[in-house]
């Protein structure tokens, strides 16, 4: 008889409990969705007493007719603006975040203590204040500023994630790469990297959702990005009035494309997952460097042992 230590199944009492929270929750949401819906459709009176349309009025969204608007949403905002920045610092992320974790993970310590403290730094200092800090002391414009300030607080979140996957790996993967003749960097290189990198990858695409997102605290460095554009550039030229649509238009933008890369972080993370399945089913793995130790000690066919 198997128990479960972490809870008890519940009884009558507790489902019915939890039956009566649920329909309590779902009550409260679908009242509360109610209301905004009521809210946002109700006429608006300005501060003069003049009176507009409500935020579903067809009068707010004719604009969604307008190649123009479009053009400026999609081209300018999100394929010239955030998606460009968010593709440079991306790469440059990851490229600091292995820097950082080989540093990190380094036998001398007049390398791994700076490198420790310089990743409690970035990683507790907000991206804004990292972009600024670099707009106003490098003078680098808000581009650069923006890619610098994301790079480099994602390149110590993703570092430490690369730390964790290393050190997570058996001693015997190192053990084995050092007993065919490999260097201690050559190991970590061509050994347990690979095998942290592949272990940590959901993490990884988990954090550069993430970037993507903090692309938009660009806009208060004035770059050009999707926000900007959506909710300062296209209400200053087409009127407040289609301010919420231009919201309601961000808002989609920036969901459809978080939840495709989301998506691809499920995907990662399920087939990461199933392959580790796999090699545990499937007897002995025949992996590179487990597989090159034992042929270093095993004897050939002459009686003598390997180099």
């Amino acid at each position: 008889m198997s128990t479960n230590v972490l809870f008890d199944v519940p009884g009558p009492k507790a489902r019915r409990r939890s039956l009566i929270v649920s329909i309590i929750a779902t009550v409260l949401l679908a009242l509360g969705l109610v209301w905004l819906f009521f809210t946002l459709a109700a006429p608006r009176v300005s501060a003069n007493d003049i009176e507009s349309p409500g935020m579903f009025d067809p009068s707010r969204w004719d604009i969604l007719a307008d190649g123009r608007m479009w053009n400026a949403i999609l081209v300018r905002g999100l394929l010239e603006g955030t998606l460009k920045m968010a593709a440079v610092a991306a790469v440059l992320a990851l490229a600091f975040g292995i820097v950082f974790s080989f540093a990190r993970t380094a036998n001398s310590k007049w390398i791994r203590i700076p490198a420790a403290v310089l990743l409690d730094f970035f990683r507790g200092m907000p991206v804004l204040l990292l972009m600024l800090f670099i707009l106003l002391v490098f003078a680098t414009g808000s581009y650069w500023a923006g890619v610098a300030g994301l790079a480099i607080y994602n390149g110590a979140i993703i570092g430490e994630a690369l730390r964790s996957g290393i050190q997570s790996l058996p001693k015997g993967q190192r053990e084995s790469g050092l007993a065919i003749g490999l260097t201690p960097v050559q190991t970590r290189f061509r050994i347990e990297f690979p095998q942290a990198f592949r272990q940590m990858l959901p993490i990884i695409i988990a954090q550069l959702v993430v970037l993507l997102k903090d692309t938009s605290l660009a806009y208060i460095i004035a770059y050009p990005e999707l926000l900007n554009i959506g909710l300062r550039q296209l209400p200053t030229t087409y009127g407040n009035r289609y301010f919420f649509t231009f919201f309601f238009i961000v808002l989609v933008v920036y969901l459809g494309v978080n939840l495709l890369l989301s998506w691809l972080a499920r995907v990662v993370a399920h087939r990461t997952s199933a392959g580790k399945k796999n090699k545990r089913k499937g007897g002995p793995t025949v992996v590179g460097v487990d597989t090159a130790a034992m042929y270093a000690v095993m004897p050939d066919a002459s009686g003598s042992s390997g180099p």
